[in-house]
């Protein structure tokens, strides 16, 4: 298959972060516990999917154990992400959770280094020390404001580990796997997850309103479907790390819909730890492009 324009892997990229952002709003609107609102988004997701898997099921028998393996733990910590991270909502304002979790460069960047063996430069380390600065900042500013908002925002940095190394393991079984395929799986796998941690957790499934029900088939389109997936999509032609820095316009777009549909305000220490965070990440993509950033081709698997 022919790659894409680089201009139109970004496109993608772009329209799969402003999709995302949108996911801290119906997850702010819903009154069901986490687990229930993350089953429901990928089992809503699975369901619009299947009749279309149905086109590539052959491509199930061709799959080797090790693709099985990754996409199964792919699914597992996409599961345990959003958990956290819809947990870290009920603790914290949407900007600081948002904010946090656009950590995951870092995260990327360390996964890379460990795997990959991608060396760190010294002016990648300070860009790093300026962005975990303003983490640093976010969380002393929310432990003045109440050591629950302290707690939501250490849920939402370990939900942020989780998700980049659910892209990590996608960008290695993309190079295989076609995006319905590889998606399919995955979805399906974290939807099994999250129903055994509801079930077991002794959650109810179906005592919800018609509010809830709705935002969880919109969590299910939008967030999921034109959002992960289409950074799914996009994560065969780019790095992980590269996705990673596409996040970095969900906390714009996520505290914006907060600020006008929830009245949430933007504290100074939200907005200078933000801005710190920011620029530390983009400061260390920018010399890692200026570099020769590392494509998809170039790498080996986790």
């Amino acid at each position: 298959m022919k790659p894409p324009s680089t201009a139109k892997s970004y496109a993608a990229l772009l329209i799969g972060a402003l999709a995302v952002s949108t996911s801290a709003i119906f997850v702010k609107w819903s009154a069901a516990p986490s687990a229930v609102i993350a089953f429901y988004r990928l089992f809503f997701a699975v369901v619009i999917m299947t009749p279309f898997f149905l086109r590539h099921i052959h491509e199930l028998k061709h799959i080797s154990r090790r693709d099985w393996w990754f996409s199964i733990c792919s699914g597992v910590l996409l599961a345990f992400h959003f958990i956290l991270w819809f947990e870290s909502l009920d603790y914290t304002s949407v900007a600081s959770s948002v904010v946090l979790v656009t950590l995951q460069p870092l995260f990327a960047f360390a996964g890379g280094a460990l795997f990959f063996r991608e060396r760190l430069t010294a002016g990648a380390l300070a860009s790093a020390v300026l962005a975990i600065a303003g983490s640093v900042l976010i969380s002393w500013g929310d432990f003045r404001v109440s050591g629950e908002a302290l707690y939501g925002d250490m849920l939402a940095l370990v939900a942020c580990a989780m998700v980049t190394a659910y892209w990590l393991f996608g960008q290695e079984v993309r190079q295989r796997l076609s995006l319905m395929t590889y998606t399919y799986i995955v979805y399906s796998f974290s939807a099994a997850t999250l129903f055994l941690y509801a079930v077991l957790s002794r959650f109810s499934l179906t005592a919800y309103q018609p509010a809830d029900w709705l935002c969880f088939l919109a969590l299910a389109v939008v967030p999921t479907l034109f959002g992960h997936s289409v950074m799914n999509w996009a994560v065969k032609w780019v790095s992980a790390s590269t996705v990673s820095m596409a996040i970095l316009f969900e906390p714009i777009g996520a505290a914006a819909l907060a600020y006008w549909l929830l009245d949430e305000p933007i504290r100074l220490f939200q907005w200078i730890g933000g801005i710190f965070i920011l620029t530390g990440i983009g400061l260390y993509l920018w010399e890692k492009n200026e570099k020769g950033p590392l494509t998809i081709q170039e790498s080996s698997g986790p």
